[in-house]
C-alpha cells in the first residue's frame, strides 16, 4: 500500500512524535504531511519521511507562534492534496484529522484527543480572552465537527478519549493504546528508592505545584525532572528537600526511574506515557483515578474499606476531579505506610501491556479488516 501519515505539526519530539516513529516502522515507506516542521526538532527518520508542509510553514520564524495561528488551521489544512494514495492515518490533537481524501480512500484517525483550544478547555488557553474569541471558536467547532464526519474510523488513545470523540463528535471508535518503547530503561535492582519523583513537563494543567506544595510540607526528598514555564515559580516556592534536574537525557531520566520511590503524577492525561515508562523501571506510581492514568496503572484506592495490594502498581488519590495538596499528601503518606506491599515484578508486568508489538499486532488487525471492508 502506499501510505500517508498526517501530523499537526513537528516541533519537538513529544508522546505523539514517538507515536509517529511507531507508524513509520508499520510503514517505513509512508510519507508524512504536517502544518508545519522545524528540522532536527524530532528524529532523522521523521525528518525524512516528511513529503509536505502547509503554507504555514513558510511565515518567518513561526515555530514560535504557530499556536496563534489557529483560524488559519482550516485552510491550511485543506491544501494537501493524496491522490494515489492507498491509506490515510491521521494522528491528530488539532488539525490534522480534518483533511480531504479522495473518494473511496480509507482515512483513520488516530485521535490523541478531541482539539481542547477550541472545546472543553477553551479558558484554560485563552483566559479573559474566551468571550470576545467566541465567534472564532464558535466557527471552528462547527469545522472541527464538519472534519470529523469524513474520518473513515477513529481509534482512540484511550477509553478516557473514547469517551470525548463520542461527547463531541457523535462517533465511535476502537481503543487502542500508543506504543511505549521501554527498551531504554533499565530495571530497579530492587534496593529501596531514595527520593520521590516529578517527570514531565512543567506546565499548569499537569499540577507540578500541587506536587512541590505537598512535599514542601511532607518533607520528603523530591526529584523534579523536567522544564517548562512554570520552573521558575517552582524554584522559587520549594523547600530544600526538592531537587531540580532541568533537561535530562532518555539514559538519565532511566536512571531517576530506578532510583525513585515512586512517580508523583497528579495529572489527567489523555494516555500518559511516564507513568508506563516508570513502572518498567519496577516502580510505582501515585496519581488521579481518572484519565489515561486509571487506565495503564492497577492503583490501590485511598479510602477504600478493603484494599487490594495484590498486582497492584500504584496507589489513587481520594479526590478523582481537582485534586488538593492534601489529597496529594495523604496519597503519599497512604503509600509509604504500605511501600513494601508494591513489587518491581508487578509493575514491570503492567509496563509490558502497552508495549510497541502490541500495539502492532492490533493495529495491523483493524486495518486489514477495514481495508477488507472497503474492498
Amino acid at each position: 500500500m502506499r501510505v500517508a501519515l498526517v501530523h499537526d505539526w513537528l516541533t519537538g519530539m513529544r508522546g505523539g512524535e514517538r507515536c509517529l516513529e511507531a507508524f513509520l516502522s508499520l510503514y517505513p515507506d509512508a510519507d508524512i504531511f504536517t502544518l508545519l516542521h522545524v528540522p532536527g526538532s524530532t528524529s532523522d527518520v521523521i525528518d525524512d519521511r516528511v513529503h509536505a508542509t502547509s503554507f504555514l510553514n513558510s511565515l518567518p520564524k513561526v515555530h514560535k507562534y504557530y499556536r496563534a495561528l489557529l483560524p488559519l488551521y482550516p485552510s491550511a489544512i485543506k491544501s494537501f492534496s493524496f491522490e494515489g494514495y492507498d491509506l490515510v492515518v491521521s494522528l491528530s490533537h488539532a488539525a490534522a484529522k480534518n483533511i480531504s481524501v479522495p473518494p473511496g480512500v480509507p482515512h483513520i484517525s488516530y485521535c490523541f484527543t478531541p482539539m481542547r483550544y477550541i472545546w472543553d478547555q477553551a479558558y484554560t488557553y485563552f483566559g479573559s480572552l474566551t468571550p470576545s474569541l467566541w465567534p472564532i471558536l464558535t466557527h471552528l467547532r462547527r469545522w472541527d465537527v464538519k472534519g470529523s464526519e469524513g474520518v473513515t474510523h477513529f481509534v482512540a488513545i484511550s477509553r478516557f478519549i473514547e469517551a470525548r470523540i463520542r461527547c463531541f463528535y457523535r462517533r465511535r471508535s476502537t481503543v487502542i493504546a500508543p506504543p511505549v518503547d521501554t527498551s531504554w530503561i533499565t530495571p530497579s535492582n530492587g534496593e529501596p528508592g531514595e527520593a520521590f519523583l516529578y517527570a514531565g513537563a512543567l506546565v499548569p494543567y499537569k499540577r507540578p505545584d500541587l506536587v512541590v506544595q505537598a512535599f514542601n510540607q511532607l518533607g520528603e526528598k523530591l526529584y523534579v525532572v523536567g522544564t517548562g514555564p512554570e520552573l521558575g515559580k517552582l524554584r522559587a516556592m520549594a523547600a530544600p528537600n526538592i531537587t531540580f534536574t532541568g533537561y535530562v537525557s532518555d539514559n538519565e531520566l532511566s536512571e531517576y526511574y530506578g532510583r525513585c520511590r515512586a512517580l508523583v503524577f497528579p495529572a489527567k492525561e489523555d494516555f500518559g506515557m511516564i507513568p508506563v515508562e516508570c513502572m518498567a523501571a519496577g516502580r510505582p506510581v501515585i496519581g488521579l483515578n481518572r484519565g489515561g492514568v486509571a487506565e495503564t496503572v492497577k492503583g490501590v484506592q485511598v479510602g477504600s474499606p478493603s484494599p487490594r495490594f495484590e498486582g497492584a502498581t500504584g496507589v489513587f488519590l481520594r479526590d478523582r476531579e481537582d485534586p488538593s495538596v492534601s489529597s496529594l499528601m495523604e496519597a503519599v503518606t497512604f503509600f509509604m505506610e504500605h511501600e513494601e506491599r508494591f513489587s518491581l515484578q508487578a509493575c514491570r508486568e503492567q509496563a509490558a501491556l502497552f508495549s510497541p508489538s502490541t500495539f502492532e499486532r492490533q493495529w495491523r488487525v483493524l486495518v486489514e479488516e477495514l481495508m477488507e471492508k472497503s474492498q
